[in-house]
């Protein structure tokens, strides 16, 4: 008898109908405008004002290059919210080393090491706020909380120390948030290809002295925005297979190692005799994989030190895993493209 791949199906979640339920509501017709640069129009509900300024997609409207699908309302750290579901035409700038490759190793001490040598450290935003999270947690424990046996709801203390504590974690998620967007702009913005790691991040959170820097990392996140950021620059982006050893490699030779402890931190080949660092190393790999999944396209040199000729065909976008094979998506020439994009404000409500 075969069985269902993935997590085993729980019984049916229904949607909450309490108070504390995240309420959301999506329109897609009706009158959606914006009014000025503090005040949108929205259906049934009519002119709201906004706590931030709506200036950037007010402009993009008036300019023709954005026009808005949908309207989404929902309720989010005790604030309202309206994100904007918009049709955006983006024109991005080729990068600045249009012709070269570049791998980046992920890892946890140092959240990426590309193929030049250049380590960006891992900023750690868990653990700088996780003493405070810790105070919070253990003041939360000693107010009376909800109790679903006898319908008591929690006690206004209890509530507040609660928002207290989830300042915390929003805190610490705006931070890591805005800390991989600056890394994936900088690696979008200044390599033509890029190659990266695809981590079983699953399989890796089981281990249990680790598995609270891997999830602070945000491993998956990065690669999301590599992948939709290249494409917005017209760019390569390739993924390594699951199992590919981009570690146990010689990035000279190609010899695979049998054994590479994690506490090894420098790679020796036996065959040719580098010495080099793991993680360089291993980003070597991860920027031949471009060469190999994509040997057509035009970089003159590897491991990013190319020049900056920019390719004259269309740029390239793919994935691959052990699932599926390689897929090339091409784009028009500079990262020109007609996207959808999400415009996020607040109600000063």
């Amino acid at each position: 008898m075969r069985r269902r791949a993935g997590k085993p199906m729980g019984f049916t979640r229904f949607k909450r109908r309490r108070g504390d339920a995240v309420g959301s509501v999506r329109f897609t017709t009706g009158t959606i405008r914006l009014e000025g640069r503090t005040r949108v129009v929205l259906p049934v509900i009519g002119p709201v004002e906004t706590h931030e300024s709506t200036r950037k997609l007010a402009r993009r409207i008036e300019a023709g290059t954005a026009r808005i699908l949908a309207a989404t309302i929902k309720r989010e750290r005790r604030r309202w919210w309206v994100v904007f579901t918009c049709e955006v035409d983006r024109h991005d700038p080729p990068p600045r080393l249009s012709s070269a490759a570049v791998g980046v190793a992920l890892g946890v001490t140092t959240l990426a090491v590309t193929s030049d040598g250049v380590a960006h450290p891992n900023p750690k935003h868990l653990n700088r706020h996780l003493a405070r999270l810790r105070r919070e947690s253990r003041r939360v424990s000693r107010r009376r909380g909800p109790d679903r046996c006898s319908g008591f709801t929690g006690s206004a203390r209890w509530h507040r120390a609660n928002r207290t504590r989830n300042r915390v974690q929003y805190r610490v998620a705006d931070a890591r948030r805005d800390s991989l967007h600056k890394l994936t702009s900088h690696l979008t913005g200044a390599y033509g290809a890029i190659g990266v790691e695809d981590p079983h991040v699953a399989g890796m959170l089981r281990n249990r002295r680790l598995s609270r820097a891997i999830a602070d990392a945000g491993f998956a996140t990065l690669r999301h925005q590599l992948g939709y950021k290249t494409a917005w620059r017209g760019s390569v982006f390739a993924v390594a297979q699951r199992w590919y050893p981009s570690s146990k490699t010689c990035s000279g030779c190609k010899a695979v190692k049998t054994k590479l402890p994690l506490q090894v931190r420098v790679f020796e080949c036996e065959s040719c005799g580098l010495v080099l660092d793991r993680d360089v190393n291993a980003a070597r790999n991860l920027a031949d994989q471009v060469y190999t999944l994509f040997p057509e396209w035009p970089g003159e040199m590897k491991r990013g030190r190319g020049g900056g000729v920019r390719p004259t065909r269309w740029a390239v976008a793919s994935e691959a895993s052990t699932r599926r094979p390689p897929l090339a998506v091409q784009g028009p020439p500079g990262g020109n493209a007609r996207i959808t994009e999400h415009h996020r404000y607040s109600s000063e409500r």
